[in-house]
């Protein structure tokens, strides 16, 4: 019952390695934090790790706090002309004092491996193929199509209106042929919405669906995450108002994600995957290596 993305992200990360020192790839990855944002730090870590156990150059650039925006812009141009660079990832959140909006725009849309600039943001909105696909949204797609959940022809309800992970999920499920609802919050009448749903995304960092809001034997994705009173790492589903034990919420769904273990992991390994799409389409890649 579970969609395992903790498992599954360590067979693509496998898959990833082997595939790079069959190949020879080169890679560079370029990560700019600004900043001392504690989570942002171990982010960037987490990252830079995995990249370089893959076989991917990885370098990080530390600006400090009070770094002025034309500084930042002036970085970014030249990880832009550095050809060696192949991807660039800014690390968000950034100081208040610059504008997000304009360093995005800043990346070459062939260098960003997160799919934020306006570009690639836009071909995806019109159904044309982007560099990049956004790397949470790729990486549950990824997940679905591994343990042969349906996609086309599906209701898909979207909790969550961010243009990280519910926007693009719902553009990236129109192109999978899936009828999509988005929900935010200022929906009326959101438990019975849910309740018409095949599959739910969920992505809001707060428990704010039950189990019994969700039909049964549907598909349940929390991207969500937070931390509950005792510190412990919870998602979107506030499954104890409902039932007693995480094995009975096992048998009400079809397939649902952990949380840890679900849709974290596959965010890296879509992140990794972004890093090759100059010598092959995720696309190829996955159906030859992770979906056989």
């Amino acid at each position: 019952m579970i969609l395992d993305g903790k498992a599954l992200s360590k067979k693509i990360l496998e898959k990833i390695k082997i595939y790079i020192e069959k190949n020879n790839i080169k890679r560079h990855l370029a990560v700019v934090l600004v900043g001392n944002d504690t989570a942002s730090k171990i982010y960037v870590k987490n990252k830079k790790k995995t990249a370089e156990m893959l076989g991917i150059k990885s370098t990080v650039i530390e600006l400090p706090e009070n770094t002025e925006e034309k500084i930042l812009l002036e970085t970014i141009n030249k990880l832009n002309q550095d050809d060696d660079i192949t991807g660039i990832l800014v690390q968000m959140p950034l100081p208040p004092h610059i504008n997000k909006e304009k360093i995005v725009c800043a990346i070459d849309p062939k260098k960003d491996v997160d799919c934020f600039t306006p570009e690639n943001v836009g071909k995806l909105a019109i159904g044309a193929e982007p560099y990049f696909y956004p790397v949470t949204p790729q990486g549950i797609l990824i997940l679905l199509d591994y343990y042969k959940v349906p996609i086309e022809g599906k209701h898909v309800v979207i909790i969550g209106r961010s243009n990280i992970v519910g926007k693009p999920m719902a553009q990236m499920m129109l192109k999978r042929n899936a009828t999509v609802t988005i929900c935010h919050s200022k929906t009326k009448n959101l438990e019975n919405i849910i309740k018409t749903a095949d599959i739910v995304i969920s992505a809001v960092g707060k428990k704010v669906v039950r189990c019994k809001m969700v039909k049964y034997k549907s598909v349940f994705v929390d991207v969500g995450i937070s931390r509950d009173t005792n510190g412990k790492l919870t998602g979107d589903l506030n499954w104890e108002s409902d039932f007693n034990n995480f094995d009975e919420v096992l048998s009400y769904f079809e397939r649902i994600t952990p949380v840890p273990g679900g849709v974290g992991p596959m965010t890296i390994a879509s992140l990794m995957l972004n890093t090759l799409v100059e010598h092959v389409s995720i696309l190829s890649l996955c159906t030859e290596l992770f979906l056989e």
